[in-house]
């Protein structure tokens, strides 16, 4: 069996302007000793106007919590009025970058084939994509959800290599769990991560199968972290609201 890394990442939407970030990303790594980032990778995504501050503090301070981004333009440059490339990202030390997150699937209208150019585009620039998938409670009930989540999947790590598929991250997020306070229980949670892994394997072998690290996303807290880490086929966690609270998000990554 394939050894993966649990990776627990913080998503911050649009929280904490980047004054704040610096007191969250410091106080989070007085919670956090060389134990947790040795068994646990930890990753914050912030705002865009936060990245500069926070990569400034961990790079002083050598804390050994990676830099995300929650989204990114496919294109190199041009005339995108309001939208950040992944060639920028890369330049701040962006490690990871969240792509295809429900909201901007559901609130800005991104398709698979968007999600799968801002893939490649992340990892054209050497950092790592968490790409995201879920289904809603709507095609959840109709039966359809595995459907909709193994299409997503295969869309999204269209044209990278099996070594690429290997090294990236897939956050399965359950819309109708994502801010509601309801979870996926931990047996449905480990199912569509199977079934992630089974999709994985399909498209690019059973190395990259065995690579992927999977996540779970979707009202996320200290209560029920432990139980979902327990499944086989979850290797860590996307984390929103409790990410926001360095002593909630310390206790999750502590699982």
């Amino acid at each position: 069996m394939t050894e993966r890394t649990p990776i627990i990442a913080g998503n911050w939407k649009m929280h904490h302007d980047h004054y704040t970030a610096i007191q969250v990303i410091q106080k989070l790594s007085y919670q956090l000793d060389k134990t947790d980032y040795e068994r646990v990778e930890v990753v914050v995504c912030p705002p865009f106007t936060d990245l500069r501050s926070l990569q400034t503090v961990l790079e002083a301070d050598r804390i050994p919590i990676r830099l995300g981004a929650q989204n990114c333009h496919f294109e190199e440059q041009g005339a995108f009025t309001g939208e950040v490339s992944a060639t920028m990202l890369a330049k701040l030390s962006v490690a990871y970058v969240i792509v295809g997150h429900s909201e901007r699937r559901e609130l800005f209208g991104e398709t698979d084939e968007d999600v799968n150019r801002k893939v490649r585009a992340v990892v054209k620039h050497g950092m790592t994509p968490i790409l995201c998938c879920g289904e809603t409670l709507d095609e959840r009930e109709a039966g359809t959800a595995e459907a909709k989540v193994r299409g997503q999947v295969e869309a999204g790590i269209a044209g990278l290599s099996k070594a690429q598929v290997g090294a990236a991250v897939i956050a399965y997020e359950p819309i109708w769990a994502i801010g509601t306070g309801r979870t996926a229980g931990s047996e449905d949670a480990q199912a569509m991560c199977a079934v992630i892994r089974e999709q994985v394997a399909a498209v690019a072998g059973p190395d990259a199968a065995g690579a992927v690290r999977i996540q779970y996303g979707g009202s996320v807290k200290p209560g029920n972290i432990a139980e979902l880490m327990a499944c086989p086929d979850v290797d860590g966690a996307l984390v929103g609201g409790a990410s926001l609270d360095p002593d909630d998000f310390a206790r999750i990554v502590r699982f």
